[in-house]
């Protein structure tokens, strides 16, 4: 075929008169290694590795983005308010909110290509029970989204330590109310533990749910790059509407992560015991539990896509249409005879 070109063996090149500049290149009829039909997709090894490992390293990038963004707008509006630290707060409730939904928004945009763009443990699990995903690889997105939140509190923690000192009154000094709210979630004082776990559940619901409406061709597909935007107008909608409670964790691995980060480096063990064990039934189970409720919600009443459970056919649709797909094939080949 004259119309497919063959990559030529090296030593076919480094025999030629023709020397390997670009325009030579075409001379010898050489295409560019990705736009060669007949070759491996991998020009090298290091090609192969990345191919199995980046859909966690998107997630485990995606989640330190988010932590590293969202973790940096709470210290620097929480400790610029110490007049120590600074003569003018650099930041307030609204820079935290907008710091949190820019993270998930960069977060979204460099693993959506690549992972799918989960970035939570809630949202892995949804999709896994209700669109499909597969459960296998569920506990690798679990680990490199809850490594990507730890790694991301981390390098806030130790950019902001020198201030977080002061405003403690000395390095050996750490406390939830001054400091470790700023990394980990945690219910004001007036909430009743039943209200903030519904707190999160509500908040969660409404993440997921969003996430479906802007992935549903139905509702308009939307044009390349535009996803990240819708991400980040609903987490600030969510954070501005419903953050006071509990501080809108709305994901487990963005409160567990720097949970543990606080536990490690002098909060102690008050960050796990906090209201008997908070950190596990609020923002761990409150959104895995709101994102599955919503997500079934969602696809049992709206969604027509034939990856949700909700719409697999049934064992009588499904040999209905194995017969009217042989009798449609006997039919044309019938009519070829």
């Amino acid at each position: 075929m004259t119309d497919i070109i063959e990559k030529p063996l090296h030593s076919e090149i480094s025999n030629s008169s023709y020397s390997t500049r670009p325009n030579d290149m075409t001379v010898l009829g050489v295409v560019d290694f990705a736009d060669c039909d007949q070759c491996s997709p991998y020009p090298n090894r290091w090609s192969s590795i990345r191919e199995r490992i980046s859909a966690p390293a998107a997630e485990f990038m995606g989640a330190f983005i988010l932590c590293l963004l969202g973790c940096g707008g709470n210290c620097q509006a929480n400790l610029s308010a110490n007049k120590s630290v600074s003569a003018s707060p650099a930041g307030n409730v609204v820079t935290s909110n907008l710091s949190w939904a820019i993270g998930l928004s960069l977060g979204v945009w460099i693993s959506v290509n690549h992972s799918g763009g989960h970035l939570n443990p809630a949202v892995t699990i949804a999709f896994a029970t209700v669109r499909g995903f597969p459960w296998k690889k569920v506990p690798i997105y679990l680990l490199a989204q809850l490594l990507g939140a730890l790694c991301g509190a981390s390098v806030v923690y130790a950019t902001y330590f020198n201030a977080i000192t002061i405003v403690e009154g000395g390095s050996d000094i750490r406390t939830i109310a001054v400091s470790g709210n700023l990394f980990g979630t945690y219910a004001a004082d007036y909430l009743p533990s039943v209200s903030a776990f519904f707190a999160e559940f509500i908040g969660s619901a409404m993440l997921i749910t969003g996430i479906f409406m802007l992935t549903d061709t139905r509702n308009g597909p939307l044009p390349p790059g535009v996803l990240p935007v819708g991400i980040f107008l609903l987490l600030l909608g969510i954070g501005s509407a419903l953050g006071m409670d509990t501080g809108a964790a709305l994901n487990p691995a963005r409160d567990l992560g720097p949970r543990i980060l606080t536990a490690m480096v002098g909060y102690g063990s008050a960050v796990f015991n906090f209201r008997n064990q908070y950190w596990l039934w609020c923002p761990i189970l409150g959104p895995i539990f709101g994102m599955v409720v919503a997500a079934f919600f969602y696809d049992a009443m709206l969604y027509r896509g034939s990856e949700s459970i909700t719409n697999r056919p049934s064992e009588e649709t499904e040999r209905h249409h194995l017969h009217s797909c042989a009798r449609t094939k006997r039919n044309g080949v019938a009519g070829i005879v």
